[in-house]
C-alpha cells in the first residue's frame, strides 16, 4: 500500500486527525497542484475540474493540522476525480 493510499485511508477515517503536511500532500498525489498562498491558505487547484466542480481548494495550517471541512473537500474532489460522482 502507498503512502497515498494510507493516507486517504486515514482521511475517510478520521478528517479531524489529518496533518497539514499530510492533506498537502494527499492533495498532490491526486493531480492538484499548489498555485498560491494568500495570508494563511494554500491555493491548490485542479486542471481537470472546472470552476462549478469546486476546481480550487484551499488549506489552512491551524497548530499543524488541517482543518476537518477542507479534508472533507478534497476527499470529494478526489472521488468525483475517480468516479464521477
Amino acid at each position: 500500500m502507498s503512502k497515498c493510499d494510507k493516507l486517504l485511508e486515514k482521511a475517510r477515517n478520521s478528517a479531524r486527525n489529518l496533518s497539514f503536511p499530510d492533506v498537502c500532500y494527499l492533495a498532490e498525489c491526486h493531480g492538484f497542484e499548489y498555485k498560491r498562498t494568500t495570508v494563511s491558505h494554500f491555493i491548490y487547484e485542479h486542471p481537470n475540474l472546472l470552476a462549478e466542480q469546486n476546481r480550487n481548494l484551499n488549506f489552512q495550517n491551524v497548530n499543524g493540522k488541517a482543518m476537518p471541512y477542507q479534508v472533507r473537500q478534497l476527499l470529494a474532489a478526489i472521488e468525483y476525480l475517480q468516479h464521477g460522482k
